[in-house]
């Protein structure tokens, strides 16, 4: 488009290491910028469920990063999800195609790559957090935990749902996290019932719990709970906690439960959150941008993870356009992002979906989700949310 894309000299402060923060990292720095990441966690977290990317937008994106061979690599080929009654016997079954789009990765495996290609251009430090920040005429002045004070041109917030850089920028997580009524856990487990790929869901009213076999690791079993409850403030550190939340919450329960749960004492890695959606009515002020779940975060479901990879594309790509002018840039980010970034979400509660809370609501879900047209149509329906058409071609 004839646009001068140079961001060389303009300093980056990324915060999260998951999955946008990498995303943006390697967009930046390939426009020239000092990036540096900062990830409180001492290393790339491993735990998480399989995400997935489906339609042009996402793929078009992670096709210009040049990741997709390697994520085809590491691939999961997702089964369908079926759900089961107490004697294993199918309710109704969805498709592959609707659990694990185009293309399914584990969040660990995608992090990863992703990490792998921004790495050589920028810098990571890990075991490390913002303390506190100061904005001036010239820049950010940046406190860390551990490391040296630093100023940055530009700090961007992609460190997932409990964002530190959305409460020190924009106040406290209350006034922008939404607690939709759930809690979910993931965990592995070695395979002792013979699972298969496809993810087998055992209902009560206001829980589920569900297993299935990893294809690359078939002696694992991915499990999956999820059950209704108000906010549990529960440290992401505090495994011990973690468990004790979940045995309780599910305790009862029929059908594997019992040997799934058991199962939960021996891990030493365990994913555990609420349900909640992420509702900021500004993204960017000054020169701080939050992006991904910090931005417009859902705990499980939706397109969160495609489109903060989407997100880190059109961010880093403005800025390139504006020559790092950081006011212009942040302004058409959020222009271009906002509509995109949240249609996916509109009544979109994964908690509802997977945990209805009454029976009655339970049979009215089964009874819609077995049908084959509403199949069809959550299919072609999620790829139509997830394509973009008006995505830029930004210049290299």
């Amino acid at each position: 488009m004839g646009w001068i894309m140079s961001l060389h000299g303009f300093r980056v402060l990324v915060s999260g290491a998951g999955v946008a923060g990498p995303a943006a990292a390697y967009w930046l720095s390939r426009y020239g910028a000092e990036v540096t990441v900062v990830e409180v966690a001492p290393a790339l977290r491993t735990s998480g469920f399989a995400v997935d990317f489906r339609g042009p937008t996402h793929l078009g994106v992670l096709g210009k990063m040049g990741v997709l061979d390697d994520l085809r690599a590491v691939r999961t080929h997702g089964g369908a999800m079926r759900c089961v009654d107490e004697h294993d016997r199918k309710i109704f079954e969805l498709p592959a195609s609707f659990a694990g789009g185009d293309l399914e990765v584990h969040r660990r495996d995608l992090s990863r790559v992703l990490y792998e290609h921004s790495a050589p251009r920028a810098g990571y430090v890990f075991g490390d957090r913002i303390t506190a920040v100061d904005e001036g005429a010239d820049g950010v002045r940046v406190d860390f935990a551990r490391s040296a004070s630093r100023v940055f041109d530009l700090v961007v917030g992609a460190d997932g749902l409990h964002s530190g850089v959305r409460r020190l920028v924009f106040g406290p997580e209350a006034g922008f996290v939404r607690h939709l009524g759930y809690h979910l856990a993931g965990w592995d487990l070695p395979n002792e019932l013979g699972l298969g790929a496809t993810a087998k869901h055992y209902n009560e009213p206001g829980r589920m719990i569900s297993a299935s076999a990893g294809l690359r690791d078939p002696g694992v079993a991915g499990v999956l709970a999820v059950f209704a409850s108000p906010r549990l403030d529960c440290g992401w550190q505090d495994l011990d906690r973690q468990k004790e939340i979940i045995a309780d919450a599910l305790d009862g329960m029929r059908w594997h439960a019992p040997r799934l749960l058991d199962g939960l004492r021996d891990v030493d890695e365990l994913y555990f959150d609420s349900v909640s959606r992420v509702e900021v009515p500004h993204w960017t002020t000054g020169r701080f941008a939050l992006l991904g779940d910090a931005a417009w975060g859902l705990t499980f479901g939706g397109m969160a993870v495609g489109t903060g990879v989407v997100g880190g594309y059109v961010l880093a790509g403005e800025l390139a356009a504006a020559g790092g002018e950081h006011a212009t840039a942040l302004a058409a980010y959020e222009r271009r992002m906002r509509g995109y970034a949240t249609r996916w979400r509109r009544g979109a509660g994964p908690g509802r979906f997977l945990a209805p809370g009454t029976a009655t609501g339970l049979r009215v879900r089964n009874a819609l989700f077995g049908n084959r047209l509403v199949q069809r149509m959550l299919v072609s329906g999620t790829k139509s949310l997830a394509t973009n058409d008006a995505l830029p071609e930004y210049a290299a």
